[in-house]
């Protein structure tokens, strides 16, 4: 009777495995990843694993916080646009003589100031995140614009101790990646283990239950509004220390890409479901599609509309999702 009785418990284990959106995920990639190296020979070089780890790392900081706004039940529309402006006001503040430590901590805070705003809009004023965020998107791309005049900011002069931040490695590994690790391991055990982020889901399943129950959804929505152009900021001193520039037009349909990850990797838009796991997960798919089209030299036109392709499918599980879940 316990042997039956540990049977069925490891198989109702592997059931919920087999369920996991994660599951599936790591599936698809592994089956990616083995057609690539058969139609590609350069595909499992250490360069080409390298460089798209690299080119999901700092982006995958932005989906994290993306995808905590998303499970509360908002959305950011502005994460491209402040994100560039992290790198335009460090640029800036440093080519007039500031530290660049300090001019980074400068650029981060008013990022995350600009997150405060519009929690305050939405949260005290009743404004939708869609509309608040679109709006912050295009102020913020046009300061950048204003603060540089259109034209891309060379930080040549850029110290090595801080361009190590960006560019250096630790043993074979870049430090970008040790950064995005740290980044994603906490805010992954902060959402599984922590209650005040516990929270984050409650408000997005049912933001008026919440408030029911206690919750002060409200501030919920604000700090995880304020954390996700934090977090936007953070990418954009990375990808100055990394690039050794500030350009004012980068990041332009970061949006698009980082909330894309954060859906496919089960992040609803209804709020109330995802993880940081999962949103990675998605990042990782989405970097291993984009390297395998180029690599087998797809037209640069057919890669965006695989791209939307790949979004568009993934919004319509999550609806056929919720659907069924209501």
């Amino acid at each position: 009777m316990k042997l039956a009785g540990t049977d069925r418990t490891r198989s109702t284990g592997l059931a919920r495995l087999l369920k996991m959106r994660e599951t599936g995920l790591i599936a698809i990639i592994l089956v990616l990843f083995v057609a690539m190296s058969f139609a590609s020979p350069y595909f499992l070089t250490w360069v080409n694993i390298r460089a798209m780890v690299m080119a999901f790392a700092v982006e995958g900081i932005v989906v994290v916080g993306m995808t905590v706004l998303l499970i509360s039940g908002g959305i950011d529309l502005s994460v491209g646009s402040v994100t560039a402006l992290a790198m335009v006001i460090a640029g800036l503040l440093f080519l007039n003589g500031v530290d660049p430590w300090l001019a980074s901590a400068i650029a981060i805070a008013a990022c995350t100031g600009i997150g405060a705003l519009m929690g305050f809009f939405v949260t005290r004023i009743g404004l939708h995140h869609f509309i608040v965020s679109l709006a912050v998107m295009v102020i913020a791309r046009g300061l950048c614009l204003l603060g540089t005049g259109g034209r891309p900011l060379g930080l040549y002069t850029l110290p090595e101790s801080f361009k190590f931040i960006g560019q250096g490695s630790i043993g074979p590994i870049p430090v970008v990646i040790l950064i995005f690790v740290v980044v994603v391991v906490v805010f992954d055990f902060l959402l599984r283990r922590s209650t005040p982020f516990r929270r984050v889901f409650y408000t997005g399943s049912n933001e008026k239950a919440a408030a029911y129950s206690g919750i002060r959804t409200k501030k919920v929505i604000f700090l995880t509004t304020t954390l996700c152009s934090a977090l936007s900021g953070v990418a954009g001193v990375i990808y100055m220390a990394r690039f050794g520039s500030a350009q004012p037009t980068f990041g332009t349909g970061m949006e698009l890409n980082v909330i894309a990850a954060a859906v496919i990797g089960g992040a609803s838009l209804k709020g109330g479901s995802g993880t940081i796991l999962g949103a990675i997960l998605g990042a990782v798919l989405l970097s291993v599609v984009s390297s395998s089209l180029a690599l087998l030299d797809v037209s640069v036109y057919w890669q965006d509309i695989i791209r939307g392709s790949i979004l568009l499918a993934a919004v319509t599980v999550d609806h056929y999702l919720n659907k069924k879940r209501g």
